[in-house]
């Protein structure tokens, strides 16, 4: 696998605790959506027992200019490095890795069950299967404790807009913190959920991406709901 080196471009907040980082694209860099990258600090000002690699999902789409991933900012050394990084700071990029990707089969449903931050990869096959108008079937649902925590969310609802072919359901699980303002789900996945959406719930390849724990839940509901584990690919997130 090749190694890079790329340099820092931007970085924002997009979200509650969450940041998103913008880097220049090797030339001849290519990968699939939802594909991840190893990223590796060179020469930080701390560090720690965890290292200074981390796998990030490839949050950009391969037809955007820039390479980006997006996290949720913990308090460690290498967050705390990357979060005060100037631009033009170089990492080391080895990549692409994974196989959590788009089915090549246009002619069966593809559902995306995302929690928190694992909206990353995800976010990169949305809008690259918009871009490239492609015939599969999607369905997103996206949960978060409440609005201000939910990353991307005006770009995968412009998707919709754009991509007759796909349907955003974000669903929001803390009722309390709520406003009045929201009118969406609410709640966590439940058979009941993916019923008032998809006509028939087997037939779909689920994909499920967050915390492990999420993971582990989701693929018990969907087992219980009747859909096989040959359907279902996943993607955990852990530590963030």
């Amino acid at each position: 696998m090749p190694i890079y080196k790329v340099k820092l471009k931007s970085k924002k907040e997009i979200a509650s605790g969450t940041m998103a980082f913008h880097f220049e694209k090797p030339a001849g860099f290519t990968y699939k959506a939802g594909q991840f990258a190893d990223y590796t600090l060179i020469n930080p000002s701390e560090t720690d027992a965890e290292g200074n690699v981390r796998g990030f999902s490839l949050t950009s789409a391969p037809y955007e200019d820039d390479i980006m991933f997006a996290t949720r900012m913990r308090d460690t050394a290498f967050k705390r490095d990357l979060k005060k990084m100037d631009i033009g700071t170089e990492l080391t990029l080895d990549a692409p890795y994974g196989s959590f990707t788009l089915q090549n089969n246009t002619q069966i449903p593809a559902v995306f069950l995302s929690g928190g931050i694992g909206i990353t990869p995800v976010r990169s096959i949305i809008l690259q299967a918009t871009h490239d108008k492609t015939a599969h079937k999607i369905f997103l649902f996206y949960a978060n404790k409440t609005p201000e925590d939910a990353a991307f969310m005006d770009e995968l609802l412009g998707a919709e807009k754009r991509n007759p072919n796909y349907t955003f359901v974000p669903s929001m699980t803390d009722k309390e913190k709520l406003n009045k303002d929201w009118h969406g789900e609410t709640g966590f996945f439940t058979k009941e959920m993916l019923q008032k959406y998809i006509d028939d719930i087997t037939l779909p390849i689920y994909y499920v991406a967050g915390p492990a724990t999420m993971v582990t839940s989701i693929r018990k509901t969907l087992n219980e709901s009747g859909i096989d584990d040959d359907n279902i690919r996943t993607e955990e997130f852990s530590g963030y």
